[in-house]
């Protein structure tokens, strides 16, 4: 293996070294974890499908949003 190194300032790692402590990992997992987080994909640019205007395509897996699903995310606001 070979080590990399890199500068952050000392309160950023007192607080690496503290949450990794509570998580009872260390800091070489928790950087190497963050590390391979893959980033987002950002979304692809679509017509819709009743009013042909450019909508953000979701992803397969999302449900779609429908008058009564937001109801229910809108219904703890006041």
């Amino acid at each position: 293996m070979i080590t990399m190194t890199f500068k952050i300032e000392e309160q950023e790692a007192a607080e690496i070294r503290n949450y990794v402590k509570s998580r009872g990992i260390t800091v070489s997992e928790y950087l190497r974890a963050r590390a391979r987080v893959t980033p987002p994909i950002p979304p692809r640019t679509v017509k819709a499908k009743y009013s042909g205007a450019p909508v953000f395509e979701g992803h397969p897996s999302y449900l779609p949003l429908t008058n009564e699903s937001v109801k229910e995310m809108l219904a703890d606001f006041p």
